[in-house]
């Protein structure tokens, strides 16, 4: 794989501790600022609303620039957002550097995953996908439990201030280091086809089946990681110490999966999506059924985490490929269904809360969503995979 795919990667990681970070901050950020708790937590609102509007708006505004000069201008100004909420003594400013930060992310997430498949050869997207993704996954395992301890020792403001250094060496990297056929090709983005020609896409029955399974799949896993505590502590009868466990045995899983996913994505999808979804919808009963055993508990949270992000990955790769018709726009579809999961996936799961004892109606939203993205698979994969069987790197 390029270097330069690293380089994203890095950035990604940022991107992703920032994104999860606010989760043991809050408490802290409300006493500085003397809001309470719950107006603290808006800033995680503010960032998935951020994140849903960066990825369509982002690369429709920028789709006639230079790949390498977005990519850079989106993290120069994500770096320049964390020093203006490290600095702000108003909390109205940083709600305002959040949902800046979001946009910014959420934009270089859809352009890095286009700018992926003209830095790789023909039907190595999947790979580049999951170098990519890597980066989402480490942050999880590293990334976040780093900057809550960080947060801790030296304050809130630290842990924006070592965000905003990390961009730094990645901007260099940037523009040092990366070069795609859109940048040897000045002519290669004039040549795209117009906006409007790039959203009709949406309306292919290939793309809008794919992004909707892509979209299911992950409100699934998203609605369990975002309620992962209390099922650790309510379930299970675990103490709140065991619940960095668990997020890092599933972050371990889902680095492994993307890792893993990398090449039959391209190559056997759907071994992929057939096969390891429908293990992935019995690991959520699984994990139900057997909740209130707390090592069966965590063995399965590991497990899922490799097949959730599998599957996941695998279904934005499948994004890409079924939006070659999009060239500047396809990775905003993909970015926008894997958001579109991860935000409606924690909706659906709080609602779910006080009906099933045990805080386990966001498994059981899991397992509801799975269940869905099963049964539209079928024509899904008909339209992604040649009859024959022998995968297409077009398709």
């Amino acid at each position: 794989m390029p270097f330069a795919l690293y380089l994203l990667a890095l950035v990604i990681f940022a991107m992703g501790t920032s994104e999860f970070m606010l989760a043991g901050l809050v408490p802290d950020i409300a006493t500085h600022f003397g809001v309470s708790v719950g107006t603290a937590g808006l800033l995680t609102s503010a960032f998935a609303a951020g994140m849903l509007l960066g990825a369509p708006t982002m690369a429709a505004l920028t789709r006639r620039l230079p790949t390498k000069a977005t990519l850079l201008g989106c993290v120069l100004v994500f770096g320049l957002a964390h020093v203006a909420g490290a600095l702000t003594p108003d909390f109205t400013v940083l709600f305002i550097t959040r949902v800046v930060a979001a946009i910014m992310n959420a934009g270089f997430l859809a352009v890095a995953l286009g700018a992926a498949t003209k830095l790789v050869a023909p039907g190595a997207t999947g790979r580049a996908v999951a170098v990519l993704l890597a980066g989402t996954t480490v942050a999880t395992v590293a990334g976040v439990p780093a900057g809550a301890l960080l947060g801790t020792a030296l304050g809130w403001q630290s842990t924006f201030w070592a965000i905003a250094a990390l961009c730094v060496p990645a901007a260099i990297g940037i523009a040092a280091g990366l070069t795609t056929r859109a940048d040897e090709s000045p002519t290669a983005e004039a040549s795209a086809p117009s906006l409007r020609t790039e959203l009709a896409q949406l309306a292919s029955p290939r793309l809008f089946l794919t992004m909707t399974l892509a979209a299911l799949v992950n409100a699934g896993t998203f609605a369990m990681l975002t309620f992962l505590a209390p099922i650790v502590t309510d379930a299970a009868g675990l103490s709140q110490w065991w619940v960095p466990v668990a997020l890092v045995l599933f972050g371990v899983g889902s680095f492994i999966g993307v890792t893993a996913a990398g090449r039959l994505s391209d190559t056997r999808p759907r071994l992929v999506i057939v096969a390891g979804g429908s293990i992935l919808l019995f690991g959520w009963v699984a994990l139900a059924v057997f909740a209130t055993q707390p090592v069966a508990l965590l063995g399965i949270v590991f497990v899922q985490g490799v097949l959730g992000f599998a599957i996941g990955s695998t279904l934005i790769t499948r994004v890409l490929y079924a939006a070659t018709g999009a060239p500047t726009m396809a990775g905003s579809y993909a970015t926008a269904a894997l958001n579109m999961g991860a935000a409606v996936g924690p909706v659906l799961a709080a609602a779910s809360l006080g009906s099933v004892p045990g805080a386990l109606g966001p498994v059981w939203v899991a397992v509801i969503t799975t269940a869905a993205a099963l049964l539209i698979a079928a024509p899904v994969l008909r339209l992604i995979a040649p009859a024959k069987g022998k995968i297409s790197t077009q398709s």
